[in-house]
């Protein structure tokens, strides 16, 4: 029995036998095509508006080329359906996978699915839907709350494969250890689902990945060692999982690491003192991880660093010197143990725009400069540490606003630093910086025609953005 896109085939077989040779497309190609998006677009009047997608009607989201050797047809090369497609339509309530669609398309390079597959419908992917001889180099299947069920290791089929996508969607179960076989694999992005088990050993064989992102998932066990064969290696993020044990030794051989991401885990210190050849690495982030240690030593190697995020992480003893991290904008200290002084060489560093030092056990007077303090802003916290005094005056700057919450040493001025606001915010981190303290509470006092003291409580969210944690180089 003939189906809607067969029958819709025939309809529009005249009008695409007439283009010239030099721009068509094989009607078998074109018939997968409607197949294929037929299942998941809603306006069933698309294709006949539409008949010649690589031609005269081009549809957005749908890119046709020529193959090597073959110059007087069009193939259909890449498909790209979602929300963020404009002028097409948008994705059926219930889309549906047609696994027969795609395999008819053999030159097909690129498949990206956006927010099409979305709760309470659920669809999973049919193992038939990968196979040895697919053309496919990216497959991003991004978005779909839907979209459930297993990994199929069938994807390890896809051995052209270079991205490899399926963040923000419902899967669960283990990550197949199958996909050590796709080879040609430079980014691993499986963040936000339920993923479960061990991160497999086998990924340490994918010798030209540039990324890898598992954050958001329900990992467990320990970081495998191999990972320290990935020397083209750029981005590790591993954050939100239940990962365990200690940081292995190896990953200081990730030497074009830029982005190392291990925060909220279950990850014991000490940190090895390997990281210390990490020289290309901008962001360290391991927060709220038990390390229960000191500040490592080897934070003043690593020159290129941008933002240090070791809030939560049960340090003890004294801030060490860091004047040669040059580049650091944002550091985060916060919820620890520390003790000792603020150390005042912090307002030398030339680009440092956020610092949170608050909830530790920080004594002694502090020291910083009011042009430092005018600088940061509310973005200098030191609150809760009861041991810091100031000798500044309370109302040095009428448009200062600072978290110290600290009282007048013996002998110094009078006031707990509480200053109004009544300024913009300073620019966060100058050109490039980012920052990385996820949930910032503060206290922000601000003073109205001089009248009384009115208290907000306000959420600074400094979390690294979207774009700059995913690190997209190679798309």
């Amino acid at each position: 029995m003939a189906t809607p896109s067969d029958l819709l085939l025939l309809l529009l077989l005249p009008l695409f036998l007439s283009t010239a040779a030099g721009t068509s497309v094989p009607s078998e190609e074109l018939r997968a095509l409607l197949d294929f998006v037929g299942g998941l677009v809603a306006d069933e009047g698309w294709a006949e508006l539409h008949p010649l997608p690589c031609t005269e009607t081009p549809w957005p989201g749908i890119q046709c080329e020529t193959a090597a050797g073959d110059t007087d047809r069009l193939h259909v090369a890449s498909i790209h359906v979602g929300p963020d497609v404009a002028s097409f339509p948008p994705c059926k309530s219930a889309a549906t996978l047609h696994p027969e669609g795609l395999l008819h398309l053999p030159f097909l390079k690129t498949l990206s699915l956006f927010s099409c597959f979305l709760s309470p419908n659920s669809v999973s992917l049919p193992p038939s839907l990968f196979t040895s001889s697919s053309s496919l180099e990216q497959l991003v299947l991004d978005s779909n709350t839907g979209l459930s069920g297993k990994i199929p290791s069938s994807i390890s089929n896809l051995t052209r494969l270079r991205v490899l996508c399926l963040s923000q969607n419902a899967f669960h179960g283990v990550i197949p250890p199958e996909f050590g076989h796709l080879l040609s694999l430079q980014e691993l992005d499986l963040s936000y689902n339920h993923l479960t088990g061990q991160m497999p050993e086998e990924i340490g064989s994918l010798l030209n990945l540039g990324i890898i992102d598992l954050s958001s998932n329900e990992l467990q066990g320990t970081i495998p060692a191999s990972l320290s064969t990935l020397h083209s290696l750029q981005k590790l993020d591993l954050s939100f999982n239940s990962l365990c044990g200690t940081v292995p030794p190896e990953l200081g051989e990730l030497k074009r690491l830029v982005l190392l991401d291990l925060s909220h885990n279950n990850l014991t210190g000490p940190l090895p003192e390997t990281l210390a050849g990490l020289n290309e690495l901008e962001y360290f982030l391991m927060e709220n991880n038990p390390l229960d240690t000191g500040i490592p030593i080897f934070l003043a190697d690593l020159k290129k660093l941008q933002a240090v995020g070791l809030s939560r992480c049960g340090l003890t003893g004294p801030i060490p010197s860091l004047t040669s991290l040059v580049s650091l904008a944002a550091l985060s200290l916060d919820r620890n143990k520390l003790n000792g002084t603020v150390p005042r060489s912090l307002e030398s560093l030339p680009k440092l725009g956020q610092l949170n030092l608050s909830k530790n056990q920080l004594s002694g007077e502090i020291t910083f400069s009011e042009q430092f303090m005018m600088r940061l802003g509310k973005r200098l916290d030191l609150r809760d540490n009861t041991g810091l005094c100031t000798m500044l005056n309370t109302t040095f700057h009428h448009e200062a606003s600072f978290n110290i919450e600290a009282p007048p040493c013996l002998g110094g001025n009078r006031g707990v630093m509480e200053a109004a606001d009544l300024g913009k915010d300073p620019p966060l981190y100058g050109n490039g910086g980012a920052g990385f303290i996820r949930h910032l509470r503060f206290q922000g006092f601000a003073m109205e025609n001089f009248g009384a003291m009115r208290e907000e409580e306000e959420e600074l969210q400094l979390g690294l953005t979207e774009l700059e944690k995913r690190y997209r180089w190679i798309m």
